[in-house]
């Protein structure tokens, strides 16, 4: 029996472009490659909007392609965080959605803005209520590594990173408490040292993209997130979430690839920026597969279409 691949071969058709109609297990699975795991984010409304449904799906997807662990960018928990390791919040907005078998994978996560709303240390203390949450420290990193090709995950805490939530005291008030200029020295030290095939920088808050909420928040991951990205020049892209639509950004000057990832559960409009390569207002999250010489992150709406894809090389 001829193969998938080798019939799109045969036609002319390149994956990349047979991507970005996806939307079947038969037509997943092409995309699939040695490492493959899933990015998810703002994703905590108790199962309503569109959470159980892109769930449902990223478990069907996870059936076909071999999925070894998932991202979570922050946002598990709207509004107002968890309370403690015993709040409900944490069967309802997250054990009983994902409940699939093949989501029973490490979880890795990091901190949203909605998460520093309630008890931060109860985000970090859940692993050690559940097998599948590792969340070992606000900030963190974790190598993977696939036959021969590896990868580093840098996944950052950038609340504290941000004027607006450090000034908030009464709304975030664990916020300022967090050693910033420790953080992002420590930002500096992982990527100075990172030699992996792929580097990948985790965090809530976007550097660059098109939002209605505050330029002060992109302004402050510029000047003291960004400047450190580019300043090793060996990070692959910078993954996040927070505006609940899909981004895609290059900018002039810069190797990296801005990506928003999308709400899980409730989006919201987007309109193009300076440097926007894709956006979508869809629902939905990402699949990123790794080998030792591509990386492709593919952006799949609630439909288990993939409507755009992020492609590296070397």
């Amino acid at each position: 029996m001829i193969s998938l691949k080798r019939t799109l071969s045969i036609l002319g058709v390149s994956l990349a472009a047979f991507a970005a109609f996806a939307q079947t297990p038969a037509e997943w699975k092409p995309l699939e490659k040695p490492l493959n795991f899933y990015l998810a984010n703002d994703l905590g409304r108790n199962g309503y909007y569109d959470q159980k449904p892109i769930a449902e799906l990223m478990g069907k997807m996870a059936e076909t392609i071999d999925i070894e662990f998932v991202v979570a960018a922050g946002d598990v928990h709207h509004f107002e965080g968890v309370r403690s390791v015993d709040d409900p919040l944490w069967m309802t907005n997250y054990e009983l959605i994902y409940s699939h078998p093949d989501l029973m994978l490490p979880w890795y996560p990091v901190l949203g803005n909605h998460e520093y709303r309630g008890n931060t240390q109860a985000v970090l203390d859940y692993t050690n209520v559940s097998a599948r949450w590792q969340m070992p420290d606000r900030y963190y990193t974790k190598v993977m590594e696939e036959d021969g090709a590896t990868l580093r995950l840098v996944m950052i805490d950038t609340s504290p990173l941000l004027d607006k939530y450090r000034e908030d005291t009464e709304k975030y008030s664990d916020a300022c408490k967090q050693d910033m200029d420790r953080q992002l020295a420590w930002i500096d030290s992982v990527l100075t040292s990172a030699k992996e095939d792929w580097v990948l920088v985790v965090g809530h808050h976007p550097i660059y993209a098109d939002t209605d909420k505050s330029e002060s928040e992109r302004v402050d991951m510029q000047e003291r997130v960004d400047s450190l990205l580019r300043k090793h020049g060996n990070v692959d892209m910078y993954l996040c979430g927070h505006i609940h639509n899909f981004q895609h950004i290059r900018k002039p000057g810069s190797n990296i690839d801005y990506v928003v990832n999308t709400s899980g559960s409730l989006s919201r409009k987007v309109k193009p920026i300076e440097g926007t390569q894709f956006c979508s207002s869809a629902t939905g999250f990402s699949l990123i597969t790794v080998d030792k010489t591509e990386l492709n992150l593919h952006m799949v709406d609630k439909d288990g279409k993939v409507i755009h894809s992020v492609t590296r090389t070397k």
